[in-house]
């Protein structure tokens, strides 16, 4: 791609109040970046989705003059722009409607292999939280998948130093441009990061460092995965937002569990409690439900015997027993039981080692 076409992409980018959405429609419509910026008026507005309130700027010639600026500075920093047209543009990610026009990377990411998980949570992960973290990528090590996570504080950054120490590639995900690194304490791991993957972002060098830049962020992690694992959250946090952005994009959501008083428990028992994600005790869980395969032995996991159930418990037992795999709603039905109650049975059956979920809200005995 020529510098000229780059910089007319970076340029439209630039354009406030128009977004990646229809930038991406703009550009499908007429053909190129620079077909867009030299349109009339009159033919912009004919598009739907485009109103004269979002071409109050758009002939700035600023826009232009910006992205030269902007070009330079990649230029300068070996920066490689990912272009959503191009093939290099991350697969997954180019299925989502709201996908960035490009991406900017550094390191030596390579995203042929298709394993793809986002690892998020709590900013003060606790010692279980990090214990499980590292845990659940050294048994998913056998199978090489690719580490994505946001750099920050906590889980984040556990994952993808427990992604490096165990050789798998790992991307961090910036909510800013590449003049810097937050956190700054964080900088000691940049070289690393970049050699065993490296970093995207959205956002250029100047853009203003703001807090609503991590929910924007949040969008390329979930989108770059086959499924995004929360590791501890409080009620509220990014990583529920991750979680929200990964089910609006028909991805696989998945939550470990805690105890009903821990506060950092509370978003991903909320997360599995609602049905927006699979209860994970283990990376078996993910490894299972996704059904990636590896050539490679792996431990048997102990079947426990002598399993203590209730009469609720029992009833679903002998349904699934009979019917091998069946729906939520249909286990509610043939057994009796309110959906909402159904579901807190199946849970608590999940954590016994009884029945484990599918996809599709489908559920079978283990």
């Amino acid at each position: 791609m020529s510098s000229e076409e780059l910089q007319y992409i970076l340029a439209l980018q630039h354009i406030p109040n128009l977004g990646d959405i229809l930038a991406k429609k703009l550009i499908r419509h007429f053909g190129s970046a620079k077909n867009v910026l030299q349109q009339k008026k009159r033919n912009l507005l004919k598009i739907d989705g485009i109103g004269a309130h979002r071409l109050r700027d758009f002939f700035d010639s600023s826009h232009l003059k910006a992205a030269e600026e902007e070009l330079k500075f990649i230029e300068k920093n070996n920066i490689k722009i990912l272009y959503f047209e191009n093939d290099d543009y991350p697969d997954k990610l180019k299925h989502c409607i709201d996908g960035p026009i490009v991406l900017f990377q550094r390191g030596n990411i390579n995203l042929n292999n298709q394993k793809i998980i986002s690892v998020v949570g709590t900013r003060k992960i606790t010692q279980n939280g990090l214990a499980f973290c590292e845990q659940f990528i050294e048994e998913l090590s056998p199978l090489n998948p690719v580490i994505v996570s946001g750099f920050a504080y906590g889980v984040d950054i556990t994952a993808q130093k427990a992604a490096v120490a165990n050789n798998l590639q790992t991307i961090g995900c910036l909510a800013h441009g590449f003049d810097q690194i937050y956190p700054k304490v964080h900088h000691k791991y940049v070289t690393s990061v970049e050699e065993n993957g490296g970093f995207f972002t959205d956002f250029w060098s100047k853009d203003p460092f703001e807090r609503n830049n991590f929910l924007k962020r949040n969008r390329i992690i979930a989108g770059l995965s086959e499924a995004t694992v929360v590791i501890e959250s409080a009620e509220k946090g990014g990583s529920l937002v991750t979680a929200d952005i990964a089910n609006s994009y028909n991805r696989e959501v998945f939550a470990v569990p805690g105890r009903p008083s821990d506060k950092l428990s509370k978003g991903c028992n909320n997360l599995i409690k609602t049905q927006n994600a699979h209860l994970m005790n283990s990376a078996a869980d993910l490894v299972y439900l996704l059904n990636w395969q590896t050539e490679e032995k792996t431990k048997p996991v102990q079947k426990q015997l002598f399993v203590d159930l209730d009469e609720d418990e029992n009833n679903i037992f002998h349904f699934l027993k009979g019917e091998g795999k069946a729906q939520l709603d249909s286990i509610a039905l043939n057994c009796n039981f309110p959906s909402y109650k159904t579901a807190g049975i199946l849970i608590n059956m999940e954590l016994k080692g009884v029945v484990r979920p599918l996809p599709g809200k489908l559920f079978e005995l283990i």
